[in-house]
Order: structure tokens, then C-alpha cells, then sequence
């Protein structure tokens, strides 16, 4: 008899115990607001949680969502404009926050013509993921 209550109990908890469909740390739906007044192309994001491309986002347009195993507050974003490579600065990782399970938009803007800067002027949270 006791072994059929071990038997059970054991079968309970393996049927029970659910793998999760997702990581604490993501993924992420990531999208790129164009906040400047230059159509972007080749637009290349890495979250460090995964690198992805654009294609082309229009001035004041924003982009779909690409999905990413994990995103932060902050990315590296390069595009061309005008045939020229603009560019966030690099980010360290390294003790930054990951955003989860969550729907975000990069609202990015150009910092500087004459450096070819990039800014990630805010990052929303849009939605939770679906």
C-alpha cells in the first residue's frame, strides 16, 4: 500500500511541475521609434540579448516588434543615414536591470550630425507579453 501512495504522489508532482513557457529574463518585444527627421536604414539592435535588424523606419515613424531573448534599458543601435553609419555609444551590461516579459519601445534620436551619434532618448513600456 505504500508503495501505490509513493507511486501516486510522485506521479502528481511530475505531472504537476510545469516547465515555464519563458525565462524571468525575457524574452523581450523590442521596437524603435524614429524620432528624427532622416529616414533610417539597415536600422541593427543588440540587446545583449540578442542582435536584430530594422529594415528601413521612416522620420517619426516606429518600427514592428522583434523579439529578443532579453533586453535592457539600454541598446546598441546603428543605422545608415544618408549612406553614413550613425551609432549609440556602447553599453556596458554589467549590473544593468533586465526588463523581463514585456513589450518595449527605443525612442532614438540623432545626438550628433558631425560625430554620427545616436541617443536612446527614452525606452517605454508598452505592454505586457502577450
Amino acid at each position: 500500500m505504500k508503495k501505490v501512495i509513493y507511486i501516486s504522489v510522485l506521479a502528481i508532482l511530475f505531472f504537476a511541475c510545469k516547465k515555464l513557457e519563458y525565462s524571468p529574463e525575457g524574452p523581450t518585444d523590442v521596437r524603435i521609434e524614429n524620432l528624427s527627421g532622416q529616414t533610417w536604414y539597415e536600422v541593427i539592435v543588440n540587446t545583449s540579448g540578442g542582435l536584430d535588424t530594422f529594415d528601413i523606419i521612416s522620420p517619426g515613424d516606429t518600427s514592428g516588434y522583434l523579439r529578443f531573448d532579453k533586453a535592457f534599458n539600454v541598446a546598441d543601435i546603428s543605422t545608415m543615414i544618408n549612406c553614413e553609419k550613425y551609432a549609440t555609444d556602447s553599453v556596458d551590461y554589467t549590473g544593468l536591470t533586465y526588463i523581463g516579459q514585456a513589450k518595449i519601445t527605443y525612442q532614438v534620436s540623432i545626438l550628433s550630425v558631425q560625430n554620427k551619434k545616436l541617443k536612446i532618448i527614452n525606452c517605454s513600456l508598452d505592454a505586457p507579453l502577450d
